[in-house]
């Protein structure tokens, strides 16, 4: 399976493997998905947290206690909240997104799923959602599931991930092509 996955490699892609092996085993795949899906939620919405999930200043101690006590507290445990307190110990806390993004992709993988990552510059109204569903389903053949992350950044423009497959029609791309043409030029 490891071999299987290119978009997450070494230390994350390994964490990733074991949880999907264990999960697998338990007949957990499932309930283990969706704590980690709530678990990203909360780190999606939470300054506080992604500051201690990034942040070298803390120790793996302080990490580690903090983090039982939020999934405590959320209710997650068992084998999601394990790995998460395992990779808080081990100062790995980090790549804990990274670790949900693997999983994620070996959990779709194992059911036969295509999973799309879209990143827009605002989120899509259920038009454009479903026509971008629509054009992705014409290409890849079967209706993908579709992952949407709002980055303004990108100022305008969609990018789409499907595997190891990439189109960038972001303006923020399009701008840089042409700074780069303009210096050519001149």
């Amino acid at each position: 399976m490891a071999g299987e996955d290119k978009t997450v490699s070494g230390m994350a892609g390994r964490y990733a493997l074991a949880l999907f092996e264990l999960a697998n085993e338990a007949g957990q795949l499932d309930q283990v998905q969706s704590d980690l899906a709530r678990f990203s939620a909360m780190l999606d919405s939470s300054d506080d947290l992604k500051r201690l999930v990034k942040s070298p200043v803390f120790s793996s101690e302080d990490q580690a206690k903090a983090v039982g006590a939020i999934l405590d507290k959320a209710g997650i445990s068992g084998i999601a909240g394990n790995l998460i307190k395992v990779v808080a110990a081990n100062r790995r806390l980090f790549a804990v997104e990274a670790i949900i993004r693997g999983y994620n992709g070996m959990v779709a993988r194992s059911r036969g799923e295509v999973v799309a990552e879209v990143t827009v510059a605002e989120a899509l109204s259920p038009t454009h959602s479903a026509s971008l569903s629509s054009a992705l389903k014409d290409v890849l053949g079967k209706e993908p599931k579709i992952d949407v992350k709002v980055d303004p950044a990108i100022l305008g423009g969609l990018i789409v991930k499907v595997g190891s497959r990439m189109v960038d029609t972001s303006l923020r791309t399009k701008l840089n092509a042409i700074r780069t043409a303009m210096k050519e030029v001149g």
